[in-house]
């Protein structure tokens, strides 16, 4: 597939960082957001050709603009000296070539974001180069649609924020467990009796538990019709934990948002002990590693669904590779409010009957809108042709 991309020679790198204030705070079990970030990148060929990317930046809340620095002054160079190349081969350049620094630093996380981003926009401006939607150039049949589910739902008010979900056409709804132990409870079993014939019920613990407070979780979930639980603990536990717990489960385990290598999925994936494999394309690998783990899944006959949290390119990013990737999963769309997803993906597709439409038009099919008077703040931009960087902060 790759081999018939043309090869590009990026010429510029534009990163945006934006802020947007929110009015009810995103809570998961480790953190609470406060606002919603967002970290864009526009990559330019010596051609005139672009493209857009997304990195992943939702914590710390100085998450965002340490990442933009760290392209600006480390990724954005190397990639500028690459000379043409196609998507997979910069994804490969940039792995090999920043692999010490990750470890030197400590920085893994960071930097895996950062080329995730990077390779997002290239597979943008190849698939617009060639003048096809993305899912298309990746080898996807044409699919008008994917069906997607409503995620982030915080344990205040979970049955309001359902219901609300519901009535704009989710159909599939993730819950955020791991807090206290009776309120987790006391939502799953409200939302299990409200469901509707046809509608699914998710959870997520955010890796909160140990084993033995999963074991007693699922436990009292047995017979539950729970699609799936997610990280219920922590993803560096040993693997002979996660075999046992997933060998008592009455639910499918799912996971994957937070590893970081190719053998890191394969051994997962090896391993069975995730029903679903839950790669972040803008936490790690982008389209280039996501679409490959999502394929070893799929041959294992486990189930893909993309994870993802954050703005508008990212989350489109994830339906073009849910699109192209086939099978039986689901897209993870943020149920709460976040201005940054709708204004810097336009036109934005609205939802239809559980379904989230893939555009049209060549690329992601989307556009940030980086002029109009919205609700959130540009932060920071860093413009870098090869020859210097222009840094301009907003406060």
């Amino acid at each position: 597939m790759s081999s018939k991309i043309e090869p590009s020679d990026i010429v510029q790198v534009d990163t945006y960082v934006f802020r947007a204030p929110i009015d009810n705070p995103v809570k998961t079990s480790f953190g609470v957001m406060h606002d919603r970030p967002a970290l864009l990148l526009r990559v330019e060929d010596r051609d005139g050709a672009y493209g857009w990317g997304e990195v992943w930046c939702n914590f710390p809340v100085c998450g965002a603009e340490y990442r933009a620095r760290l392209l600006d002054m480390v990724l954005v160079p190397l990639l500028l000296q690459a000379g043409p190349c196609r998507p997979p081969e910069v994804f490969d350049h940039l792995t090999r070539k920043l692999h010490i620094l990750g470890l030197q630093t400590g920085d893994i996380g960071p930097v895996a974001h950062s080329i995730a981003g990077v390779d997002i926009a290239l597979w943008d401006l190849a698939a617009r180069k060639a003048g096809q939607p993305l899912h298309r150039l990746l080898g996807g049949e044409t699919v008008d649609a994917v069906p997607a589910y409503a995620s982030g739902i915080n344990p205040d008010g979970a049955a309001e924020t359902v219901a609300k979900a519901r009535s704009e056409g989710y159909r599939a709804f993730k819950l955020k467990v791991g807090f206290n132990r009776e309120a987790d409870r006391a939502n799953v079993q409200s939302l299990l009796a409200g469901l509707r014939p046809g509608e699914a019920l998710m959870l997520d613990a955010n890796q909160a538990w140990d084993l033995e407070a999963a074991e007693e979780f699922l436990r009292e979930m047995d017979d539950s019709p729970i699609q799936w639980l997610e990280e219920p603990l922590p993803v560096d536990r040993p693997p002979e934990e996660w075999g046992r717990l997933a060998g008592a489960s009455p639910i499918p385990l799912a996971g994957g948002e937070n590893l970081r290598s190719s053998p890191e999925f394969a051994s997962a994936i090896k391993a069975r002990h995730l029903g679903v494999i839950q790669p972040d394309a803008c936490k790690w690998g982008g389209v280039t590693g996501c679409l490959e783990v999502a394929r070893w899944a799929l041959r294992a006959g486990l189930r893909y669904c993309p994870h993802y949290l954050g703005g508008g390119i990212g989350l489109l990013a994830s339906a073009h590779l849910l699109a192209a990737a086939g099978g039986d999963g689901l897209l993870e769309v943020d149920f709460n409010p976040n201005p940054l997803r709708e204004a810097l993906a336009e036109p934005y597709p609205a939802l239809d009957q559980g379904r989230f439409p893939l555009p049209v038009g060549p690329g992601l099919g989307v556009e940030p809108d980086l002029k109009a008077n919205k609700s959130f703040v540009k932060m920071h931009t860093g413009k870098h042709n090869g020859k210097d960087l222009d840094w301009r902060c907003f406060w």
